[in-house]
Formats: C-alpha cells, sequence, structure tokens
C-alpha cells in the first residue's frame, strides 16, 4: 500500500468515525421513541448546510461590493450637483453684475453730464460663455433683459449718429471742417489723450462709446464756434467783409470783419466761450480791442470800443459782457467792428452768426445805412 492511499484512507475514517450513525431518543410523555440518523443522512444535511453558507457569504459580498458601488456612485453625483450649484451660483452672479454694469453705463451715458474717463471704466465686458450646461441653461433667463438691453444700445446709437451728422452739417455751414473738432479736449484745445478702453469690451458698447465720444468732442468744439450775436440792441450792418473802398483813403482795401454800428455805449458781448488773449489799445486801428481765443485755433476780434470790460486772461462764456461800443482808433462813428479769424487767417462772422435769431431780423427787417459809421484797422492783420 502506497504512503498516499494509507492517508486516504485516514482521512476516509476519520470522516466516517465523524458521520456515525447516531440515535435519538423522543418521549412524548407516554412512550419512549428511538430514531436513528444514518451517516449518509448527516453527511447530506452538513453538505446542504455548507451549500447555504457558501451562497450567503458569496451574497453577502456580492451585496456589500454593490452598496460599495452604489456609494462611490452616488457621492460621484452629490459632487456634481454641489458642482452645478457652485457654477451656476457664479454664473448668475457675473450675469446679474454684467446687466447692472451695462444699465449703469447706459444711464451715465444719457445723464448728459457724462465723463469720457467714467465711461471708459465703466464700460462693460463681452457676457461669458460657461461650459457648464446647468449655468448656460440658468444664465439663459437673463437673455430677456440681455435682448432690451441691446435694443436700448441700438436706439442710443441711431440717435448719437443722427445727432453726430446734424452736427457735422451745421458745422460744414459755418464753413468749418468738424475734424477740427476731432481731438478736442473741453473745447479749448490742448493735447489730445485718448481714453483707453478695456480690451475685452463689448464690442456694442465699445463701438457706442467711440460714437459718444465723436459727439461729445464735437460739441465741446461747438462751444468754440462764434455764432452768438455780439450785440443784443437793433443795430445798422454797415461794412461787410472783403474788399471795399477804404473810408480814409478812398482806394479798395481788404475789410477782415465786419462793422455794425449803434450808440456809443452799446453792450458787446462774447460770441463763444474762450479766454481773453489781448486787451489793450491797438496802434494798428482796432483802437481799444478786445481778443477771445476760443481755442481749436478760433480768435474773434472786438475793435473800436469806447470801454474794455474784460482783461487779458479772462475766461469769458456765450453772452458775457466784455466791452462797450466807441469809435476808438481807426473810425468815423459809434460802431463795432468785429471779426473771426481761423488759424490766423480772417474769415466772414455772417455765416457764424446765422444761427442769431437777432442777426437773421436784423437782415431782412433793418435798412443798410452804408453812410453811416465805417472803419477798421489799415490792412486789419494785427
Amino acid at each position: 500500500m502506497t504512503t498516499t492511499m494509507r492517508a486516504n484512507a485516514g482521512v476516509g475514517a476519520r470522516f466516517q468515525k465523524f458521520f456515525k450513525p447516531r440515535d435519538v431518543f423522543l418521549h412524548d410523555g407516554k412512550s419512549l421513541r428511538r430514531f436513528t440518523i444514518g451517516a449518509r443522512i448527516q453527511m447530506a444535511v452538513a453538505a446542504i448546510a455548507f451549500a447555504v453558507l457558501a451562497w450567503s457569504a458569496f451574497a453577502t459580498f456580492q451585496m456589500i461590493r454593490t452598496m460599495n458601488g452604489d456609494v462611490a456612485q452616488m457621492q460621484r453625483q452629490v459632487a456634481q450637483m454641489q458642482s452645478d450649484i457652485e457654477a451656476i451660483r457664479t454664473a448668475t452672479a457675473q450675469r446679474a453684475a454684467l446687466l447692472e454694469r451695462r444699465q449703469a453705463f447706459l444711464a451715465e451715458m444719457l445723464s448728459g453730464h457724462a465723463d469720457a474717463d467714467r465711461l471708459a471704466q465703466a464700460m462693460p465686458a463681452a457676457a461669458t460663455e460657461f461650459d457648464n450646461r446647468a449655468a448656460r441653461a440658468m444664465t439663459g433667463t437673463f437673455d430677456r433683459v440681455d435682448t432690451m438691453q441691446a435694443q436700448l444700445v441700438g436706439r442710443v446709437q441711431a440717435a448719437a449718429r443722427q445727432s453726430l451728422r446734424a452736427r457735422t452739417v451745421a458745422l460744414q455751414q459755418f464753413g468749418v471742417e468738424p475734424t477740427r473738432f476731432q481731438h478736442a479736449e473741453a473745447g479749448m484745445g490742448g493735447p489730445y489723450e485718448p481714453v483707453p478702453a478695456a480690451d475685452n469690451a463689448d464690442p456694442r458698447f465699445r463701438e457706442l462709446f467711440q460714437t459718444w465720444r465723436q459727439l461729445d468732442q464735437l460739441q465741446q468744439g461747438v462751444v468754440a464756434i462764434p455764432s452768438a450775436f455780439p450785440l443784443h440792441q437793433g443795430v445798422n450792418f454797415t461794412s461787410g467783409f472783403g474788399v471795399r473802398s477804404d473810408p480814409f483813403r478812398g482806394r479798395a482795401a481788404m475789410h477782415p470783419g465786419i462793422d455794425l454800428a449803434g450808440p456809443m455805449g452799446t453792450p458787446v458781448y462774447a460770441t463763444a466761450d474762450g479766454i481773453v488773449g489781448r486787451s489793450e489799445w491797438n496802434s494798428g486801428g482796432y483802437g481799444n480791442l478786445v481778443e477771445i481765443d476760443h481755442g481749436q485755433g478760433i480768435q474773434t476780434r472786438y475793435g473800436h470800443l469806447s470801454q474794455r470790460i474784460a482783461v487779458a486772461g479772462q475766461r469769458v462764456h456765450r453772452g458775457d459782457l466784455i466791452g462797450l461800443m466807441g469809435s476808438t482808433g481807426r473810425s468815423t462813428g459809434s460802431h463795432l467792428h468785429y471779426e473771426v479769424r481761423i488759424d490766423g487767417r480772417a474769415v466772414n462772422p455772417v455765416p457764424f452768426l446765422q444761427a442769431s435769431s437777432t442777426f437773421i431780423a436784423m437782415q431782412r427787417g433793418n435798412a443798410v445805412d452804408t453812410a453811416a459809421a465805417i472803419g477798421g484797422p489799415a490792412g486789419g492783420s494785427r
């Protein structure tokens, strides 16, 4: 007998010894009964018990593994939900802030006293596109407000362009090119310092700002246009701009302005905002002279005054009293010699005065007395 056979025989003997027949006695109170459980039955029961135990262990293991997988999935879902909520919170806050900034920008622009620096700093950025689907869906609720703002921007842009065109045409009628005022700062001249806009600015608002800036610069420049009438009382237009017969020499000479006759001491007013460059006696024929620098190369001169009221260096506004009419210097009687100069060259003041209802009424209704007081500087250049 080999060693393996002897080992198997030993195991079988122990197995049979463990599952040997067993007697079971049951007493029901009346009689005693005996039952014998054979080895095979015991082995069958043991096998069944082992199978049940093994199945239970397997089922428990599978359940635990499934539960662990469900827990991990639930954790991932919770993490995704938290991420969505945070993305929604961030997106809604940013979109609401953007809409508020746009509204503030438009309110500032339409206020009538907007500042270019403030507007440039407040220019809204372009709307951010969010990668999160939930955030995109939530911010979509702001689309109606966005549409309303876009429509308002369109209307403001159209109005600004129309106003810009109207002012451009008006300036051209004065004989002044609007490009002269493209870089005007406060209507008084000085270096041009463009206001930078954010690189990520909304293109619609950037374009609107640029149009508004052009209009604002033009409006500031219009302040420098001497379009008001220098006299508020009825006067006679006694001599026009251009070549005429000199009242003192009787020869043809260039008259660089217009003559407006009136009573001695008639108030004379500034025809536009500016700074008084000269207020002095002029020996070249102007007599008492007030000269105002309106910026952008535009000047006005008021000659033959009986009294100079404005002083050199004084800032004056359209309609401010600057002197009194007289007949000083090279003059034949009480009148105002009025000039407009652009870049040092005398131009006809009449187109600049056409906006004055007083001057229009004077042209239509008052007789022109060519024999009335006239005069002016010799050559009119100094």
